[in-house]
């Protein structure tokens, strides 16, 4: 890591960190990962791994001491709505207590530099057919009302301690890397396309689609779905960006345009070549009709330009990663059978 700049990625063993971390080392940066492993997988990670906590202030203390840390990336965090809305507590804690430690101890350290993974969460129901970076912020959940409190935290710390940051509003992260070595692994499984991949494999009868008399042109909602390698990338832009300029900049991180549910259905069928029963359920509160975003700014300050984030390319990525994550969790219960 001498002759590198280091780049250190909190929460860099899941889903889009782990992506971004294999982004980085293949640009030359030195990569220092930490996570708690509460959702993520060391598995996941190719560069040195710190198993830790940001509320483990000692740790972070002893990280920037012992490393010369170029930039922060700040994926950890928890990031499921639904409980954050049970659990509001886990979410202030975990989303800006411990990014509060964790700014704290850059800054001490006197590393100027951040790139945060943020959330179109921010932005509540939207007020328009596409939602660009000037759109009202007005949270429906905790854990939207977290990420937008941290981006706050990240202007006044601009102000006071001279910390450059990137704040990216990420839309619905899908797909898979595409030579297969990385993909979404959760316990808790949220994320539509997971959730349809699952049915097609047979690991459950039946998809459940919250509500079909949405005012969109099939009945079901709207979403605008970006590849994970495309927000690895962004990232990437985010840290060049940084190197060139001060100041405290927010992007959405999107294509700009938007998928209903039913399409997703269909695309999937197609590809997997198997059918996916579905059966309509009442409408879940908080789900607006569509959610698609005006990635203007991205594309024309950063040079953002998609290239996996096709329907295709994340369903087929997706399908290769989870087939291969089916496959493995079935030797494993072969095993445990066997063992008995």
């Amino acid at each position: 890591m001498d002759n590198q700049k280091t780049i250190l990625v909190t929460g860099g063993a899941g889903f889009i960190g782990s992506h971004t971390v294999k982004l980085l080392l293949e640009q030359g940066y030195g990569v220092l990962v930490l996570d708690n492993l509460s959702s993520g997988h060391a598995s996941a990670v190719k560069s040195q791994l710190i198993v830790g906590d940001l509320a483990d202030k000692g740790l972070l203390g002893k990280i920037f001491s012992e490393y010369e840390i170029h930039a922060v990336i700040h994926f950890a965090g928890s990031l499921i709505v639904e409980e954050s809305v049970l659990m509001p507590g886990k979410y202030f804690e975990n989303n800006v207590s411990n990014g509060l430690n964790l700014l704290n101890a850059m800054t001490a350290a006197g590393v100027r530099k951040m790139i945060f993974s943020s959330t179109a969460a921010v932005y509540g129901e939207p007020l328009q057919a596409t939602i660009d970076e000037n759109h009202p912020k007005l949270p429906i959940n905790p854990y939207g009302e977290t990420k937008l409190m941290f981006e706050k935290i990240l202007k006044w710390y601009a102000q006071a301690h001279d910390l450059s940051s990137v704040s990216l509003r990420y839309f619905n992260a899908s797909g898979a890397h595409p030579d297969g070595s990385l993909g979404e692994d959760k316990k808790i499984i949220t994320h539509l396309i997971p959730r349809v991949l699952r049915v097609a494999n047979r690991q459950q009868e039946v998809l459940q689609i919250y509500g079909n008399d949405y005012p969109t042109f099939d009945g079901t909602c709207v979403r605008d779905f970006v590849h994970v390698c495309d927000l690895a990338q962004a990232h990437i832009l985010a840290l060049n960006k940084l190197e060139s300029e001060q100041g405290n900049f927010v992007y959405n991180v999107a294509t700009g345009v938007g998928h209903t549910v039913a399409e997703v259905v269909n695309a999937a069928m197609e590809i997997t070549k198997k059918m996916i029963p579905i059966e309509y359920a009442p409408r879940r509160s908080g789900d607006p009709a569509a959610l698609v975003a005006d990635p203007a700014k991205i594309k024309t300050e950063l040079g953002f330009e998609p290239q996996y984030s096709d329907l295709n390319t994340i369903i087929s990525t997706s399908w290769a990663w989870h087939k291969k994550l089916f496959e493995r969790e079935k030797q494993k219960v072969l095993s445990l059978i066997e063992n008995k």
